[in-house]
């Protein structure tokens, strides 16, 4: 699937990640004369153990790590003067080789908040469909069971997950259901699929589901270590892509040979991701015209100009707890045991099953507060539940979603200064509260305090009396959040679809405003947050983007 030699093609993606496999694997599937060639800065992940084995997400995300690019904000004093990392996956299927493999979706409205036309729920749901074999309940009527993405529970199921349910079910008082991903269903325990297929056991990521299966194609392109510069303009028009190689994946290649540029003679698809674009918009402004550079209106990344943008991140405090010996976890297999690796390894190249087929997380709770958990957040919480939550029932509770801001230095380089925004906002931290039982992991509370951490023995008994939280208490879970929350990536609307009044970067066909055969497709297109772990989103954008770039092509019906 590469050919370096090769210097046009009909359509080029810079960047690999898991929209632009969607697009380029869908395209290809439909017309396999159209000359499509991908750059990722990041290597293949063919048939790789450390992409295809569910259970080694966490290694990924090691400091050492070459599939993750790391993005280090500023300190915050939000933060009690934490800088916080923001990483990106960087391989040919970008964060959905690497990420936790949890199967979430977006409740309908929130792509009906995108408010805009072509992209409502109504006719995103086909789509969504149309992706996915979800091999979980038959006769799901918004899910689909025909699609390359195979959506599974798993090849093993942790005991301690179903007695999160059933603890939840009883002492928080919320009902179970068998599906919340049904775009409507919410405030309820549930099951947690996964992303493995579950006949092989293998991570379902979009490489592997729509560009490495089409193999047999010479006509679809995949150039690994090609770390992309620009993309190159002739008057207001995108003609090809400037790329170097990218010195992690390629450390022993010249790195200070000339630039190589490659021609795209039908379109440029820019689809870096959320976080990587900007350092892409903003060195696009030297390929354009001297007339275009002076004038917004007509610069290709205009809404870059500011040189500041938004992006939407989660974040998490994860907090350990502790398990009767004789309980199965994923401890042993990301403690490197040889004989329960081996063990396990066995299993899954016999049947797809094991724990190598696993996240560890097989049980989730989508929580909406009810009135008594409101009252107690008080009048901090209101306006954001007001304006986000209270008429849209289908919306949990995204209290761990954020606001960052991204700046580019001057020059335009690849560093990125940022600050992550968490915990700015009031509101952002009253619906936050602690559990937990290992005392090195928790807040540190006054002494004598009944909040302490203190040694037991088995579980505690469900009926036993609420623990009262003093005032002390609040401050040192506040400042326990302070010192740990991190991110969990999800990086999205640097390039939003929105008005260019808005300060917009595409429009609805994910034209870039001003150019013409410039395209964004992944993530940053987003133009506000959805409440999901976000791989089904880039999913959905990706199948959108291939309608839409057929459909301009006159290829037929994708």
């Amino acid at each position: 699937m590469s050919h370096p030699s090769l210097t046009e093609f009909d359509i080029i993606f810079a960047g690999g990640g898991s929209t632009a496999c969607v697009v380029a694997g869908r395209l290809a599937a439909c017309d396999s004369s159209l000359k499509i060639l991908i750059l990722e800065a990041g290597e293949h992940t063919l048939d790789k153990p450390a992409h295809v084995q569910l259970y080694q997400y966490p290694f990924h995300t090691a400091p050492t790590s070459t599939t993750h690019t790391f993005h280090f904000g500023n300190p915050s004093p939000r933060l009690n003067g934490r800088a916080l990392v923001v990483s990106c996956g960087r391989s040919v299927g970008g964060a959905s080789t690497i990420n936790f493999g949890a199967y979430t979706r977006a409740p309908a409205s929130d792509y009906d908040d995108w408010a805009v036309e072509g992209w409502e729920s109504k006719n995103l749901i086909p789509l969504m469909k149309k992706l996915e074999t979800y091999d979980v309940q038959p006769g799901r009527p918004t899910h689909g069971y025909t699609g390359p993405v195979k959506v599974s529970p798993g090849g093993h199921k942790l005991d301690i997950c179903e007695e999160f349910i059933r603890v939840g079910m009883t002492y928080h008082k919320r009902p179970y259901s068998d599906d919340t991903d049904d775009l409507e269903t919410c405030n309820t325990y549930s099951p947690w699929a996964k992303y493995i297929d579950g006949t092989t056991g293998r991570r379902s990521d979009a490489a592997h589901c729509y560009v490495y299966n089409q193999a047999q194609n010479p006509n679809l392109q995949v150039w690994v270590g090609k770390r992309v510069t620009r993309v190159i303009f002739e008057d207001k028009r995108a003609v090809g892509i400037e790329f170097t190689n990218d010195p992690v994946s390629c450390p022993d290649a010249d790195q200070s040979r000339s630039l190589t540029t490659v021609k795209a003679s039908k379109l440029v698809v820019v689809s870096a991701g959320a976080v990587r674009f900007p350092s892409h918009s903003r060195e696009d402004l030297a390929s354009v015209p001297r007339q275009c550079s002076s004038d917004a209106a007509l610069n290709p990344l205009s809404a870059c100009l500011a040189l500041e943008k938004t992006t939407w991140i989660t974040n998490v405090v994860l907090v350990p707890y502790l398990a009767a010996d004789e309980v199965v976890t994923m401890d042993p297999l990301w403690r490197g045991e040889e004989s329960a690796t081996k063990d396990a390894l066995a299993q899954w190249t016999s049947n797809g099953k094991s724990l190598i087929a696993s996240n560890g997380i097989d049980a989730k709770i989508k929580w909406r507060p009810d009135s008594d958990e409101l009252m107690t957040m008080g009048s901090a919480f209101q306006p954001r539940w007001n304006e986000f939550f209270r008429d849209r029932p289908d919306n949990c509770t995204p209290h761990l979603l954020e606001a960052c801001t991204i700046k580019m230095d001057e020059n335009g380089k690849e560093a990125l200064d940022f600050t992550t925004g968490f915990l700015d906002d009031p509101s952002d931290i009253v619906p936050l509260n602690f559990a937990g039982e290992l005392a090195d992991a928790h807040p540190k509370f006054p002494e004598g305090s009944a909040a302490a951490c203190g040694e037991a023995s088995g579980p505690v008994d469900l009926n036993a009396p609420d623990i009262i939280y003093t005032a002390e208490d609040d401050v040192a879970i506040e400042k326990y959040h302070r010192d740990c929350v991190q991110t969990t990536w999800h990086s999205l609307g640097t390039c939003a679809m929105k008005p260019r009044a808005e300060q917009g970067v595409v429009d609805a066909r994910l034209n870039v405003y001003g150019v013409t055969n410039l395209k964004v497709a992944d993530l940053s297109i987003a133009p506000k947050n959805v409440g999901t772990n976000t791989y089904s989103t880039a999913l959905l954008i990706g199948e959108k983007a291939a309608m839409i770039i057929a459909e301009d092509l006159g290829i037929g019906n994708i």
